[in-house]
């Protein structure tokens, strides 16, 4: 495998690995201190129940964590004025809310890496979670934060 090729698929097992985590701050409320030690130590990279963990891009990982995390507001006010009329956060699922934090954290403060590629790469994320139709929410909702935060 090529070192791009390498790097690619751990961003993206980062990415993974930075949605279940945010998935489970919100629903344990674990501090951020707690959280990243559980996932360096016994999720990146582990075999839990027969599910293998892929090695992430761990530096990549923490900042996509603690940058959602620190950014919270200002991406969860981003992320609500991109939903449809009458729709709030608190009625999208835990799931997804942990997905669009990731994806618009990357948007906004991870201009190293492509919109195109930050939108794909979150949107096979949503995969890993869902069916077709989440995945192109996830698509539709990211792309118009991408033409506000990156002209």
């Amino acid at each position: 495998m090529s070192r791009t090729a390498a790097r690619t698929k751990a961003r993206a097992a980062a990415r993974l690995a930075a949605t279940q985590a945010l998935y489970q701050h919100e629903m344990e409320g674990i501090s951020m201190s707690a959280l990243l030690h559980e996932f360096h130590n016994h999720r990146i990279g582990a075999t839990i129940e027969d599910a293998e963990y892929a090695e992430a891009d761990v530096a990549f990982f923490d900042d996509v964590v603690t940058g959602a995390h620190a950014r919270l507001p200002e991406i969860d006010r981003l992320i609500e004025s991109k939903l449809a009329s009458g729709w709030t956060l608190d009625r999208l699922d835990k799931p997804m809310k942990a997905i669009l934090r990731a994806g618009t954290y990357e948007l906004l403060s991870r201009v190293d890496v492509p919109k195109g590629a930050v939108i794909s790469e979150y949107v096979d994320v949503a995969h890993a979670f869902y069916e077709r139709r989440e995945a192109g929410f996830v698509n539709g909702l990211l792309d118009a934060i991408a033409r506000e935060v990156r002209r």
